[in-house]
């Protein structure tokens, strides 16, 4: 008899535990679901059979918000008690210098996503708890890690290393790591497959644009550059993160102001970006308040299309020659105001922008026109499957006790 590929694939937050039941051979979804506001009372959301199901609940804790989504997965199914399950596939935000590849879970492993939390203070403690609750839970099932800094370990050296003192560097582990890396190898592949080519003959432009926006460029499906660094604050203008800032800037607001360097970072990860510019994080409410006239939401756009213009215009050079450009997440899929900002800006590449694709179509498909030197698409991001399909591939038809 043929084995379950079903993997079940959980992505714990700080506060939050995401979860998902797909066929990682066929890419099926059976349900997927959201546990929000761990540690007190807070709400489940399942989707499905097409039915999407809320509840209240109370979880102290990530274990119990795994065992609420079991019960809303036996409720509406798929009960995963009765299901052969293959894998347990989780999202690790930092892997550090060393996890280059998914990895199977063992002692070892969680020891170093824990040595890692320095790195990654938001992240990794919330994942962390996420796979010692599946650990508890699913003991006898492979459990895997995919890191979302393991597609930028491919970055050379030129484009990885800072310009900083060599015991910041060797001592403290301090380089350009990238994130969203899961998306932006499951993208890139995606629009190498669009534009006819085989991944390892494709360069793109990858934008994955949401609360948390990076660029990434994917050399022969290999990224090379990435505009999020040490930590995801690097980079673009996000939802409430400042993206690059002198960084002189800390020291010059401790002078004035008194700030220290905990309300600095905070400021900066938490107040900035389009909230600092616009008094909003919610790009739907930034445009609409753009629509109205409103001056600041005017300028939060031109500043967060500029910053993505840039990025483009210094990849473009990067890789030499720039095959397609790529939207995801979820302003990069939904909104067609940025996509046109930014697409309307690179004629010097020999983009041209086809409005009518842009406003409308399918979920996939290409935004500019034919005569475009440079196709630029819409490419929905599945980070979900990727990590299911990582499973597949590193555990194979072993079966682990």
């Amino acid at each position: 008899m043929a084995r379950s590929r079903i993997v079940l694939v959980v992505n714990a937050g700080s506060s939050s535990l995401k979860y998902q039941v797909l066929d990682a051979a066929s890419g099926g979804t059976a349900a997927s679901g959201i546990v929000e506001r761990i540690g007190g009372p807070g709400r489940l959301r399942h989707t499905s059979n097409g039915q999407r199901h809320e509840r209240q609940v109370t979880c102290h804790d990530h274990t119990e918000a795994l065992d609420a989504a079991r019960a809303a997965l036996r409720e509406h199914g798929p009960d995963l008690d009765e299901l052969d399950l293959f894998a347990v596939g989780h999202r690790v935000v930092h892997g550090g210098p060393s996890f280059r590849e998914p990895v199977i879970i063992d002692d070892a492993v969680v020891s170093a996503i824990e040595e890692l939390i320095p790195l990654a203070p938001l992240h990794n403690p919330g994942n962390l708890e996420g796979i010692r609750g599946a650990l508890s839970r699913f003991p006898d099932t492979p459990q895997v890690a995919v890191f979302d800094t393991a597609f930028h370990q491919t970055l050379p050296a030129a484009a990885h290393t800072y310009a900083v003192p060599a015991p910041w560097r060797e001592d403290h582990r301090v380089r350009r790591y990238g994130f969203h890396g899961t998306s932006h190898r499951y993208v890139s592949r995606r629009t190498a497959e669009l534009v006819g080519r085989e991944p390892g003959a494709c360069n793109v432009i990858v934008l994955h644009l949401g609360n948390g926006a990076s660029a990434c460029a994917v050399l022969g499906g290999e990224s090379v550059d990435t505009s999020m660094g040490l930590s995801p604050l690097e980079g673009l203008v996000m939802g409430t993160r400042s993206g690059d800032v002198d960084p002189a800037l800390g020291a010059y607001l401790q002078r004035v102001a008194g700030l220290d360097g905990t309300a600095y970072e905070t400021a900066l990860n938490k107040e900035s970006g389009l909230l600092g510019l616009a008094g909003v994080s919610d790009l739907r409410e930034v445009e609409s308040r753009r629509a109205d006239g409103d001056a600041d939401a005017a300028l939060a756009v031109d500043v967060m299309a500029h910053r993505l213009r840039k990025y483009i215009g210094a990849y473009a050079v990067v890789l030499g020659r720039v095959d397609a450009l790529a939207f995801t997440g979820g302003i990069g899929e939904n909104s067609s105001l940025v996509r046109a900002e930014v697409l309307s800006g690179l004629g010097v590449l020999g983009v041209e922008l086809d409005t009518g694709a842009n406003d409308e179509g399918e979920p996939e498909r290409r935004v500019t026109t034919d005569g475009s030197r440079i196709p630029a698409w819409v490419v929905p991001t599945n980070e979900e499957l990727e990590i299911a399909r990582a499973c597949l591939d590193l555990v194979g038809d072993r079966t682990i006790r």
